[in-house]
């Protein structure tokens, strides 16, 4: 299985023309999260894409977004505690949508921009769920079960979307994301939201979305306004914080990446997993 190695993060050794201000901190103890109630969008076709940073590397599951219209039928984004992030969607209690990558996400030091766009409509069952990871389309999964074509998924459904946890705060994300955007209505290709650095093209960074479409649901989280970090930056519809506050807005982003201590690097019987 594929490792997330270090070096995709913009500020380490490539120039940005575009340069990300601010991230949020998602402190699990906390059970830290955002939510909005969605109006009836594209159920069919959308994309999410985010930038995060790991924080607590314990045993257990954490929520990257999670989008539920009842009990029956919801979509989530979620890390596992192998450290491999999948998706699962449920559609009238049965799995329409499983998809995980074989990535490992192993690299508390480095910033990770995931990409998730979804077009049920496509006849080939494989382009209904796609995924990058820095830039990058992955191809090798551990799971796949793609949905049936023209399904609906829960998102854009008039549920509940929420950033950072499940809508009841459990699971919660510990770590930093930035730039966090839905696209309601399309299915972009990693390249909406980064690009390879020119003269390292190894190292993929972020450009600016804010001229991006976003539909009726979408939204864009820059996390500038320490007063209110559910801002939308599009103009849409704020997400409510809860257990957030100013104190949680942070410079620490994918072009001003700073160093971490490593939970996972011990010395002598000292440090800790978490």
């Amino acid at each position: 299985m594929a490792l997330i190695l270090p070096g995709n993060v913009a500020s380490a050794t490539a120039s940005t023309t575009f340069s990300v201000a601010n991230s949020c901190r998602f402190n699990d103890a906390d059970s830290p999260r955002m939510h909005k109630t969605e109006g009836s969008g594209n159920q069919d076709k959308w994309t999410f894409s985010a930038w995060i940073k790991r924080g607590r590397f314990t045993s257990g599951d954490w929520y990257v977004f999670r989008s539920q219209i009842d009990g029956s039928n919801y979509l989530h984004m979620r890390i596992e505690g192998d450290h491999q992030i999948y998706v699962s969607g449920v559609l009238s209690d049965s799995n329409n949508i499983i998809v995980e990558p074989s990535n490992f996400l192993l690299d508390p030091s480095a910033w990770m921009h995931v990409v998730l766009a979804v077009d049920t409509g496509q006849a080939v069952a494989a382009n209904r769920v796609k995924w990058w990871i820095n830039g990058t389309q992955v191809t090798s999964f551990s799971r796949s079960t793609y949905p049936d074509q023209n399904a609906d998924t829960s998102v854009n459904g008039g549920g509940t979307f929420t950033v950072g946890a499940t809508d009841g705060g459990g699971y919660a994300f510990d770590g930093y994301m930035a730039e966090v955007c839905l696209i309601d209505n399309a299915q972009l290709d990693a390249d909406s939201f980064g690009e390879f650095d020119e003269d390292s093209p190894t190292i993929w960074k972020p450009k600016d979305v804010s001229g991006l479409t976003f539909g009726t649901n979408g939204f864009y989280l820059d996390f500038e306004a320490s007063d209110n970090l559910g801002n939308d930056a599009n103009g849409g519809t704020d997400l409510t914080e809860v257990n957030l506050d100013a104190t949680d807005q942070a410079t620490d982003t994918p072009t001003n990446n700073f160093c971490t201590l490593n939970p996972l690097t011990k010395w002598g019987g000292w440090g800790s997993s978490t």
